[in-house]
């Protein structure tokens, strides 16, 4: 494997008064509370699940960009946990990533070609001319032709679905093994996310690379994913093959993200399965299976005693009561 994870956690803790501090508890943000999975090398795992399930956490501590409350992170077969310095800058060569947002992703004060070129010079890799040459090509990888024009553009020249191709061509241009994708597609025009998507698998196939794929769709999901991990509140509830999550989804929460995907074909509709209020606060985690409160199946038994992860059948995991 690529990258494996074990129970991985990260608390938050909550800024408090004077008196609190005193007197008070400590409170914590649990953004992510134990989560295990492995990536191997040239897949796609995606994390899936709602705004404040513990995704770009997740994503941020893979790439030591926060450091972990606790659990353990082994890239390419080195405990990565806790290294620092030196040791750290040389990895980040390996491991890069690709963030939601294409208009505040780049520096607008600095040219489209000394972005992409930024990380061969700090990663030693070339410089000059040759640094240029190696720009210029992967401009036109990315479908930004010419390339010479767009090496002197800046961003503010650029649209949306443009700046997000000068993201991954900077991402790419290290060659590195996983990209952390972090919603790369939210944020373009739905007529170029295809296009996009596209452009990252042509990657994946030409050199080896894995990605984990951070996203609240589900369709999009399916489009580019090896496997999916189902997110909720700091927590995996299913995880498994594409073709299994999607013909044979078992959490409660898992086929209410299905039934909010539109049927393409016209004069269908799928049913919806409408879950009650918000998710919870990662401050204060509901007992047993968090996602009971909402849960249109919730027993007893769910409020009381947490679900372990199981795998049910060769390679689906859940984590649910029911299927206890």
């Amino acid at each position: 494997m690529l990258l494996s994870v074990y129970n991985l956690v990260k608390y938050f803790p909550v800024a408090r008064s004077f008196i609190e501090r005193l007197f008070g508890e400590k409170r914590y943000v649990k953004a992510v509370d134990g989560i295990s999975f492995e990536i191997g090398k040239a897949e796609i795992f995606s994390l899936v699940g709602e705004s404040g399930s513990g995704k770009t956490t997740t994503g941020k501590l893979i790439l030591r960009l926060i450091e972990p409350t606790s659990g353990k992170i082994v890239f390419d077969g080195v405990d990565i946990t806790h290294i620092r310095g030196e040791k750290l800058r040389e990895m980040r060569r390996h491991m890069q990533v690709i963030y939601q947002d294409p208009y505040a992703s780049l520096n607008p004060r600095m040219r489209v070609g000394d972005a992409i070129r930024d990380p061969l010079e700090v990663h030693g890799i070339a410089r000059g001319e040759e640094a240029k040459s190696i720009v210029l090509e992967m401009l036109e990888k990315v479908g930004l032709t010419p390339p010479e024009d767009f090496y002197r553009a800046y961003p503010r020249s650029l649209s949306g679905g443009q700046r997000q191709r000068v993201a991954i061509a900077r991402a790419m241009i290290t060659k590195p093994k996983l990209v952390v994708a972090d919603e790369p597609v939210s944020m373009i025009d739905v007529s170029l996310r295809a296009s996009i998507l596209d452009l990252m698998l042509k990657f994946r196939d030409e050199i080896g690379l894995s990605y984990l794929f951070i996203t609240h769709d589900l369709a999009v999901a399916k489009y580019i994913s090896d496997r999916i991990a189902i997110m909720y509140l700091g927590k995996i509830v299913e995880m498994g093959d594409k073709k299994e999550i999607f013909s044979n989804p078992l959490h409660p929460y898992t086929k209410a993200l299905m039934s909010a995907i539109p049927v393409p074909i016209p004069g269908r509709r799928r049913e919806r399965i409408k879950l009650s209020g918000e998710i919870p606060s990662p401050i204060d985690v509901p007992s047993g299976c968090r996602f009971h409160p909402r849960c249109p199946s919730k027993m007893d038994i769910c409020s009381e005693k947490e679900p372990e992860l199981l795998e049910v059948s060769k390679g689906h995991f859940i984590a649910c009561h029911l299927l206890a």
